[in-house]
């Protein structure tokens, strides 16, 4: 007996030491349960950061990280899982208990729960963690860096989404029935189908410096497919990293052309409301949560959540959003997220970025579309500042960039690996192009978009100008070429062919331009031409504004002219910014309307002279700090400056008797363009032009102004001013365009469902015209007159016209009342308007 009881209490024993060895050694009688998962949005597929994954009804739980991903361990598992998230519908999914299990989730936009912030009474404890963050923004901003660089991978997809059945219905549509049937696949098991049409994946070294501040992107490694695309170097260099820099340390963010306001932007009071929600561990850095929605829905801001650090009042994590309620056209949804990293200096870089644009659907019958822009960066280096040559081009891809494209090669490249769902795009897009429907639509709005039909060595174009109506040519059609890369690139030939069934004349132009270098943009080009202008119209100088130009071709041509012009062109830019030009152009002109001058006003036997010749010796200086460039082919397009202004130098030299040139003439030039950014108060863009000529010359030579007698209005004219009513050789004129976004009008309950947005303008001329070029117009008291009279300014006396107006009515209309406030006496001008209500067209976001 005594026995049995000493082997029972042995027994005990031994399993005491054994329960006791399970604790030391870590180990639980409970089995533990892993949890592991991904949460995606149900509209987009996109991964959700920051999601809050709990047990219900426990304090167990865990956030997604920034792709989405999160994993629970636990040995007191509950039954049910909730994934929850501001913006998005909660969802519970069952789980079991024990083992390794994966459950994903997909959440669906809740816009009910993006409601006012209610704030108690007291001070809202969220305003002074926000005025130590302002405090602190010296410290922690990027912007304090005198120089950071790092290694950049960046992912591009764009999708159609919201595909109903009426989209379905359409005919293109149908005959691509069979991928679509596999997108509803693709999209998950609770999201929405979405077909993509294109993908692209780049790997670059970005490098930025301050004092001046230079940015240069080095293009590595690029990867794209798409439908409808082909070499894909223009779309590399548009979506690469250089266009996903977000800092919010900014007061304003700029975003699809627009500025909004930072949720830590200095007068963070004004524009928010905070509610401070949470505090948490994200990594190491102990982190206070502040949900904010703006104080007007309409104003250009965002709804969102921050992350700020105890420690430094940084900025660790964002999420903000941008939705339709706000003054934007065409978007329903803007989402940024960003996590930032501090340096070895104590500044934040971001080191991952995620971006998403969804476009509206246009009609009840179409789609719409979604953009998604990923960027990750590592490796990063701070304070290597590099000599400011090596910033000369802002972005470079290398010429062996696209050479392999290899899944194994990128599994090697990529900073995360791709998701199935990214794997399936690759697949479905290559399917896609395989269809004819598909390829025939795609050409068709290729030539919409560019202008040009691709016939491989030859673009046939541009359609923009390919018929006309003018009183002098009567019913005019065109057509042209120029040459592609597939030809040379190096040379590029361009022609035009025009011809008037009124006039019954043919117009020409032909040109040849050979490229010496495309690392410091170096060209040499002859052009040759045959065709009909109007005074006061310098298509040289409107180069750009090709709409306005190929406009200029309808209507009447009150003052119209034909012409013959060649003209010998050389470009270089010396150094970033800086472009020198010098030309020999040589011109004949023959007036379609009643024009005469004098070539001996001395000689009252002198007869009167209509038609002219002019030969002229061009330089040209321009000066662009921080222009951004796009190298397209044999084409390089500009994206405008970003914050220094357009300073343009010409001095134009008449040599007569070269070429039978008849005037000898000296005019000096300069303008300058600026963009001005006011933050709340909107947007403004202005012009200013100086010039003087020495000599004497014609007065379509001098500087006719350019009137509008239309009732479209237009930002290149003075717009109550009548063709010909004035000619200058020596002027100042300052034009200035104000877009007040949403500013005034959000405040208006109609008006802001409306959309509707508030802009003026103002233009102003102060110029001379001397006695000696006065001398070479006729006078002529003859009614009707037989030679057409112009105008000058009186002595200390300029002109004058004002403008307000509504733009985005009806998302495209604009709508201008023009004030004339000079010039007024209808004795002198008895046409003189001094009020007009004059449209226009514009597509703005």
């Amino acid at each position: 007996m005594r026995r049995d009881k000493a082997r029972i209490f042995s027994d005990c024993v031994g399993l005491l030491h054994f329960i006791f060895f399970l604790f030391l050694s870590g180990y639980s009688i409970a089995q533990e349960t892993t949890v592991k998962g991904k949460i995606t949005d149900a509209n987009s597929g996109d991964p959700i950061p920051f999601v809050n994954i709990i047990y219900q009804g426990t304090t167990i739980g865990t956030t997604t990280d920034f792709n989405g991903n999160y994993t629970i361990h636990t040995s007191t598992p509950g039954d049910t899982l909730v994934a929850s998230y501001i913006g998005y519908k909660p969802r519970k999914k069952a789980v079991g208990k024990g083992g390794t299990q994966i459950v994903n989730f997909q959440l669906g936009e809740d816009a009910t729960q993006l409601q006012e912030i209610v704030i108690n009474a007291g001070e809202n404890p969220a305003y002074e963690i926000l005025r130590k963050v302002v405090k602190n923004k010296s410290r922690n901003d990027k912007r304090k860096l005198a120089a950071y660089e790092y290694d950049t991978y960046t992912k591009v997809e764009i999708d159609v989404d919201n595909i109903t059945d009426k989209f379905r219905e359409r005919k293109i549509i149908k005959k691509i029935t069979q991928v679509l049937d596999s997108v509803e696949r693709m999209a998950g098991e609770d999201g929405k189908p979405i077909l993509p049409i294109f993908i692209s994946e780049s790997i670059s070294k970005f490098y930025y410096r301050d004092n001046p501040q230079l940015r240069f992107e080095n293009i590595l490694q690029s990867k794209v497919n798409g439908i409808g695309i082909e070499d894909g170097t223009l779309v590399t260099q548009l979506v690469g990293s250089s266009f996903q820099e977000y800092n919010f340390y900014q007061n304003w963010v700029e975003l699809v052309t627009k500025y909004f306001v930072s949720p830590i932007a200095d007068g963070w009071r004004i524009y928010y409301d905070y509610d401070l929600t949470d505090s948490v561990y994200i990594g190491d850095d102990y982190c206070y949560r502040l949900d904010f929605t703006p104080k007007s829905p309409q104003d250009l801001a965002f709804t969102g959540t921050i992350w700020i650090t105890k420690e430094e009042y940084a900025l660790k994590q964002i999420d903000v959003t941008v939705n339709k309620q706000a003054n934007l056209n065409f978007v329903e949804k803007i989402k940024i997220q960003q996590e930032l990293e501090e340096t070895a200096e104590g500044a934040w870089l971001p080191v991952k970025n995620r971006v998403l644009i969804d476009v509206s659907e246009l009609t009840n019958t179409s789609a719409g579309m979604l953009a998604k822009f990923y960027t990750s960066n590592k490796n990063i280096v701070v304070n290597k500042v590099r000599d400011q040559s090596f910033y000369h081009h802002p972005i470079v891809m290398e010429e062996d960039a696209r050479l392999n494209e290899r899944e194994e090669h990128w599994d090697t490249l990529r900073h995360e690996p791709l998701t199935e769902t990214e794997k399936n795009v690759y697949k479905m897009i290559d399917t896609l192009q395989t269809i004819p429907v598909v390829k025939t639509y795609i050409d068709i709005i290729k030539v919409f978009v560019n202008g040009y039909y691709d016939a491989g060595k030859i673009y046939v174009g541009p359609y923009i100008g390919v018929m006309a109506v003018n009183n002098i040519e009567g019913f005019r059609i065109q057509a042209g070429f120029k040459t592609s890369i597939d030809f040379s690139n190096k040379w590029v030939f361009r022609g035009q062919l025009g011809y008037g069934f009124k006039d019954e004349k043919i117009k020409y132009a032909t040109s040849l331009q050979y490229i010496f270098s495309k690392e410091r943009w170096t060209t040499l080009s002859f052009r040759t031409r045959s065709d009909i202008g109007r005074v006061g119209v310098d298509d040289e100088l409107l180069a750009d504004n090709y709409i306005f130009l190929a406009a200029q071709k309808w209507g009447i041509y009150r003052r119209g002219y034909y012409f013959d012009e060649s003209r010998l062109n050389f470009q270089r830019e010396f150094f970033r910014g800086f472009t020198q030009r010098i030309a020999l152009r040589q011109m004949s002109v023959r007036p379609h309307f009643n024009f005469g001058w004098y070539p001996n006003p001395e000689d009252e036997a002198a007869p009167v002279l209509t038609d002219f010749r002019t030969t002229e010796i061009i330089l040209e200086s321009r000066f662009a700090r921080d222009e951004l460039f796009l190298q397209d082919d044999n084409e390089r397009i500009s994206l405008g400056t970003v914050h220094w202004p357009v300073i343009t130098f010409r001095y134009t030299h008449g040599v007569k008797g070269v070429f039978n040139s008849d005037f000898d003439y000296t005019k000096l030039k300069l303008s300058v363009f600026k963009r001005i950014k006011f933050g709340p108060l909107g947007v403004g863009y202005l012009n200013t032009t100086g010039e003087y000529t020495y000599g004497s010359a014609a007065y379509p030579l001098l500087s006719p102004h350019l009137g509008n007698q239309s009732p479209l209005y237009t930002i290149v004219t003075y717009n109550l001013m009548d063709y010909g009513e004035f000619v200058s050789d020596r002027y100042v004129s300052l034009q200035y365009q104000h877009h007040f976004e949403g500013f005034l009008l959000n405040r208006v309950p109609l008006m802001r469902k409306l959309k509707w947005r508030l802009v003026g303008s103002a233009n102003m001329i102060y110029g001379s015209l001397s006695a000696q070029n006065r001398k070479l117009i006729p006078l002529d008291s003859n009614d009707p007159p037989k030679y057409l009279q112009v105008g000058s300014f009186q002595k200390n006396k300029p002109y004058v016209e004002v403008s307000y107006g509504v733009e985005n009515i009806f998302r495209f209309m604009r709508v201008d009342f023009v004030h004339r406030l000079t010039y007024l006496d209808k004795n002198v001008n008895p046409d003189v308007r001094k009020f007009g209500v004059l449209v226009s067209f514009w597509f703005t976001l």
